[in-house]
């Protein structure tokens, strides 16, 4: 492939990786969004409503008790026991001790006398006649009523509940005065957030309570803050929630009734505020969104890249194995060239042997054993059948070497392997001055492998400590047995110059080699290798530079089925 078609195929899949990931990550993203915040919206609703309807509730109960109190308190004695100012003083102090909601109370007739009076206001109450008073007609006409909040004959706000009393024949009213704090109380804590608001309106939309941003107590309820007219909030009648735009502000507003009195509870809410983990989550999610997309970018740059880099790998790796199988041909066709060559010379050295030893025969005759030149003819007669011999060895060796392609599980003895090898190179060893040592493990174990994959192997790696010496060095090869792996360990060692470190990595890396242009293919160690690991084993190298070089090879005792290197 050329660099052109890898950079558009590079870009193309950078691309589609970031678009199947990141339009389905938006479209999620911006789904959820929309459901958490119609979700979120009316969970606050929802809880506004909650608010509303449990501060009626308190509110309901607070004024159930205190008119269950004064019913009590009415029922249980009679006008002239509360008229005695003295008891109902004790009284007052009772009621006072479970709970201080009371701030006075008092006796009045069916005239509107004040018959009895406990409180702060006694100079200005004690006398005065409540005949003419809108709460004194409705008390009068209801039996029980509680009212709105009132300036009264104390000239302060506050509200009243009067219980009436049918004794015999008379006709009489327990009246008490509340602490409207209480109330304010109760209100306020339905308050929410920095712009949010509570308070209480009765039927006529006046304030029963002190607000924050709507007015002041006993006036209308006023948006003069917005600039604009409020809603009006005193004929709703039940529970709900509402969300309207005053001065372009958006609130949300909580409204419940009250069943004892005919007031209005409203709860004013800032959404913004509300929403504000909403907000926040949203722009956690758009920045978790983003670093996303950053990830799945750099990712897919990543990805690509090294994707990239497989690809070329992989056609390197394919040139490679092209390569080889073309040496692996050409190493085919040697092999059988050598086998032929092997049975040409094996023809008429068998004839030369057979003739030798005729000869050998010859000269024990009586005649030629006293010939003066009979000793020379007996050394002539055995140097042609040592050399003979000498001849045999080399073409079986080439017959082995033709025989190498085919793969063979056989037991195998790594000494013996090993001294097959070198006698290869003895001629070459002796004429460059190199002496071959060896340290063996006599007790060594024979393994099931391939005698003729690692006599390939020995061969190369000898070979290659031959060419790294030149002249005078030493080779040492050692072998011994791991009992802890269950392995053998072939180790050669020669005093060569020693491998750069900057190629240490590289020598098994195929066509790499350190010989000089045309003095090596890069392919022998990179064989090598793959013939170890095939056959179960691995191979290693240490080496310092003016040091020599060490070629470890570690071979499983126990493999049975080794692999064919082609």
């Amino acid at each position: 492939m050329e660099k052109v078609p890898y950079q558009r195929l590079r870009w193309e899949i950078i691309t589609a990786i970031i678009g199947f990931s990141v339009v389905p990550l938006l479209l999620l993203g911006a789904f959820i969004y929309q459901e958490f915040s119609l979700s979120y919206t009316a969970k606050i609703q929802e809880s506004l409503k909650t608010l509303a309807e449990n501060r009626r509730a308190s509110l309901d109960l607070f004024l159930d008790e205190r008119v269950s109190q004064l019913v009590t308190l009415a029922g249980t004695n009679s006008l002239e026991r509360l008229r005695d100012e003295d008891y109902l003083h004790k009284v007052f102090n009772i009621i006072q001790t479970r709970s201080r909601h009371y701030i006075d109370l008092g006796v009045i007739d069916e005239e509107g006398n004040h018959l009895a009076y406990v409180g702060p206001y006694y100079n200005i109450l004690k006398g005065v006649n409540y005949k003419n008073e809108e709460w004194f007609s409705a008390v009068m006409a209801s039996g029980v009523y509680i009212s709105d909040v009132f300036t009264g004959f104390r000239r302060i706000p506050h509200f009243i509940i009067a219980v009436m009393v049918r004794e015999r024949n008379k006709i009489w009213i327990l009246r008490a005065t509340i602490d409207s704090e209480i109330v304010e109380n109760i209100v306020r804590a339905a308050l929410i957030g920095k712009h949010g608001d509570a308070f209480l309106v009765n039927r006529d939309n006046i304030l029963q309570t002190n607000p924050r941003f709507h007015g002041k107590l006993l006036e209308p309820v006023s948006c003069a803050l917005y600039g604009e007219a409020c809603p009006n909030f005193s004929g709703a009648t039940s529970t709900l929630v509402e969300e309207k735009s005053i001065g372009g502000l958006e609130r949300l507003y909580g409204v419940s009734v009250l069943q004892n009195k005919r007031w209005v509870l409203v709860i004013i809410e800032d959404p913004l505020e509300q929403l504000s983990p909403l907000f926040r989550a949203r722009h956690l999610g758009a920045l978790i969104g983003l670093a996303g997309i950053l990830v799945i970018v750099v990712g897919a740059v990543f990805i690509t890249r090294a994707m990239m880099k497989e690809l070329e790998r992989m056609e390197r790796k394919k040139a490679t194995a092209d390569e080889i199988s073309i040496q692996s041909g050409k190493m085919a066709a040697l092999g059988k060239m050598a086998a032929g060559i092997a049975h040409e010379i094996n023809n008429p050295l068998a004839v030369i042997g057979e003739k030798a030893g005729w000869m050998k025969d010859l000269l024990k005759t009586e005649d030629l054993q006293g010939s003066e030149n009979f000793q020379e003819f007996a050394d002539a007669v055995n140097k042609i059948e040592s050399h003979i011999n000498r001849a045999k060895t080399v073409t079986h060796r080439l017959l082995g070497f033709a025989r190498r392609m085919e793969p063979v599980s056989e037991k195998v003895s790594i000494n013996r392997v090993l001294d097959e090898t070198i006698d290869f190179l003895e001629n070459e060893a002796r004429y460059r001055n190199i002496d071959v040592q060896t340290d063996y493990d006599q007790e060594l174990p024979a393994i099931t492998s391939d005698s003729t994959q690692l006599q390939q192997v020995f061969l190369n790696i000898l070979n290659n400590a031959i060419d790294a010496i030149g002249k005078d060095g030493e080779i040492l090869i050692r072998t011994s047995f791991i009992a802890k792996n269950n392995a053998l360990a072939i180790e050669i060692s020669d005093n060569g110059p020693g491998i750069p470190k900057d190629a240490l990595n590289k020598i098994f890396d195929p066509f790499f080699t350190t010989k000089e242009v045309g003095k090596g293919t890069g392919l022998g160690l990179s064989i090598s290798y793959s013939i170890v690991e095939k056959l179960g084993g691995r191979m290693m190298v240490a080496s310092h530079e003016g040091m020599g070089t060490t070629f470890t090879i570690y071979l499983p005792v126990d493999i049975e089925r080794p692999q064919a290197i082609y």
